[in-house]
This record gives structure tokens, sequence and C-alpha cells, in this order.
């Protein structure tokens, strides 16, 4: 697994997955036939409740079920929740596998601290999510493309409407077929860049994974849709900084301005989610050491220049949801910007998918996975 990630801090006062109280469903079903993402959901959920005088009660895993909330919930009025999402994978020898999961919950406690709500042992809730996966193995299919998507969530429950920071809070997670999030075309994602809106910016929950960083951002992707786009690239700033494209990251394969081979990604600079995706796509990059692997600014104005002058390789966004989505057209200031996609075979992500899928299924062995 990734060991490197996985040291505890035992003051924190947290949940035990040792005290897991489990309840089966009497009447579990199995579906495999899910065209869109995040429809149908597994058999049980995982939920933890906390309160500031008792702490962190013992976690549950339970059938599946709606969940009760008082109407003045404070989650509910003033969005104080956060959420993380992340896959297991059946290999080709039946294990299930987690791809980089304490990760995924070192920055869930990073956006708790955020948002004023309680944080936890990220290893606790590793072992719950375990446990959870297990007792829904099959729901996996047994596939080499095929996956479970995993939301853990952490909501205030506070029934109040005055803003305060939380006293009640619940921790659930839940399990989904992940289906297609884009409708996939061999030209590649189409993404709508305007500058009048802004998804992220300094000093703000940007680079948290927060609701209503995404809430915000659907007049814009309706707006993208209604002039033909998929998705929105979302810029910042007067020179147009590129930022991250709907809900993803994003990548710029060229030749840059030094006449160098280039993989470059926006850097982490207070706006840009530290995406498990894209992390892995650097680290597996710059250990091949081919071509120059930078975290730095771009803007409109660099990448209009560069393709202009043919120097654009391909641009593609990465997530746990879409994994890696090659860009065919940018749409910017009425011109529509086509960028080049290189035969299937030769495109530098397909290589990246193909390396990454491999150890997230097991077929390359790797400390980046984690065995359920």
């Amino acid at each position: 697994m990734d060991t490197s990630t996985m040291k505890g801090d035992c003051s924190v006062p947290s949940f035990k997955a040792a005290e897991l109280d489990i309840k089966l469903s009497t009447d579990p079903v199995t579906h495999h036939d899910v065209f869109t993402f995040g429809t149908v959901f597994t058999n049980h959920m995982l939920t933890i409740e906390w309160d500031a005088s008792e702490g962190w009660q013992r976690p549950m895993i339970r059938p599946f079920e709606n969940l009760p909330l008082h109407p003045a919930c404070s989650s509910l009025h003033y969005g104080i929740q956060l959420f993380e999402g992340l896959k297991a994978y059946r290999g080709g020898d039946n294990r299930l596998r987690l791809f980089r999961p304490m990760l995924n919950m070192e920055r869930m406690v990073r956006s708790a601290k955020r948002a004023c709500l309680p944080i936890f042992e990220p290893s606790e809730l590793l072992e719950c999510i375990r446990k959870l996966v297990e007792i829904d193995q099959d729901w996996i299919p047994r596939s080499d493309t095929a996956s479970l998507y995993i939301r853990p969530t952490l909501i205030s429950t506070q029934p109040i409407l005055g803003i305060q920071k939380p006293d009640r809070a619940l921790l659930f997670v839940i399990m989904s077929l992940p289906g297609s999030v884009y409708q996939a075309t061999p030209k590649g994602l189409s993404l709508w860049a305007d500058a009048k809106y802004t998804r992220a910016w300094q000093g703000g929950t940007g680079d948290y994974k927060m609701g209503g960083n995404y809430c915000g951002g659907l007049v814009a992707q309706s707006e993208g849709e209604d002039n033909g786009c998929q998705q929105v690239l979302w810029l910042y700033g007067e020179d147009h900084q590129i930022t991250e494209t709907g809900n993803s990251n994003i990548f710029v394969h060229w030749i840059n301005e030094d006449g160098e081979e280039e993989l470059a990604t926006p850097p982490l600079n207070g706006i840009i989610l530290a995406g498990v995706t894209r992390r892995s796509i650097l680290e597996l990059t710059r250990q091949w050491g081919e071509f120059k692997v930078t975290e730095r600014c771009l803007n409109m104005a660099q990448l209009c220049g560069a393709l202009k002058q043919g120097r654009v390789k391909q641009v593609f966004s990465s997530g746990t949801a879409c994994m890696i989505c090659s860009v065919g057209e940018i749409l910017y200031m009425g011109e529509h910007l086509h960028i080049p996609c290189q035969d299937k075979r030769t495109q530098l992500s397909a290589r990246i998918l193909k390396q990454m899928t491999d150890i997230q299924f097991g077929r390359t062995p790797s400390d980046w996975t984690f065995l359920v």
C-alpha cells in the first residue's frame, strides 16, 4: 500500500474501526447494468455520528437508506459539508484494490479542518471503508475495466439557523457503480472557456473538496452546454490563467517556449484541488525521466500561441471519476481552438492511462494499491 502516507496521529480523538457495528441487509440486490454516473447504489452504507460533548460514536455499517435530517440542519442551509471520491477495482486475480486511498482520507481531514467539522484518524476511516467494500464486493463486476465508486461525506447535522461552528455532524459513506461521466467522442472533450465565471480564488475553498465549489459551477456548465461544449475550462485572473476543467485537473503536453518537450499542469497555489490522479500522473511521468514535468502557471495566451505555432501535442483532464480524458476543442472568445488529437496508440495520455490502470487492477505490482 501507499506506506508513505500511512502515519497516523494517535492524539486525534477518533472513532475506531475495531468497534464497527454491522447490520446486514435482509434483501440484498446486485445491479451491474449502469450507464449514468452515481445513480444506482449498493446495499449497505457506513454511518458515524459525532457531537461536541461525546465525540465520535461507534461506526455502523447498515442497509442503505435515506438519512433523517432536521429541516434546520445547517449543512442544508449553509453548505457546511465536504466529500471525497475514490474507487475499488477487481483485478484478474479476483482481489479487490483501492488506489492510494490514504491520500483521500488525509485530504478529507484537511477539508474538515477548513469547514470547522470534526477530524478523525484517516487509517480508522480507511479500515471502515475496507470492510464496507468487502461486504458489497459482489457489486464489482469481474471485468478488467469495471470499478466501484466510493463517496465518503461529512456534514453538519446541527439543527440551527444561526451560522456557527457545528456541534453535531455525520460522516457517511455510500457506494455506487460509476457508469459514464462524459459522453466520449473520438475528437475528445469540448471545453467552454469564459472568464466571466470563476471557480475559485485565493483565500477561498477551491483547493478543498466541498460541495459549494461544484454548485457554483453549474450555471457555467449549463451555458457551456448551450454553446455546444461538454465541460468548462475554468480561467482565473486578468491574464486568463488556466486552472481546471469541469471537475478535473488539466495537463498540457507540448513543446514549450524554450523548445523543450514538457508536460505542464497548474500549480497547487490555493485555487487548484490536489487531485490524487493529478499527483499520480506527475509522479509516474517524473519517474520516466523522458521529458520535463512541471507545475507552473499557464494562461490562454500561451496556449493560443503554442497552438498557432503547432507546438501542442495534447491537452487532457484527469480525475477519479473520469480518469483521463483527452481534450479536442476549446471555445474561447468566440474562437474554436482545435487541439491536436494524435493516434490513441501514440498519445501520452493513453500511455499514462494504461500504466495507471495496470496498477489499479493489479496487473503491475505497486505500493499505490491497498488490498481489501
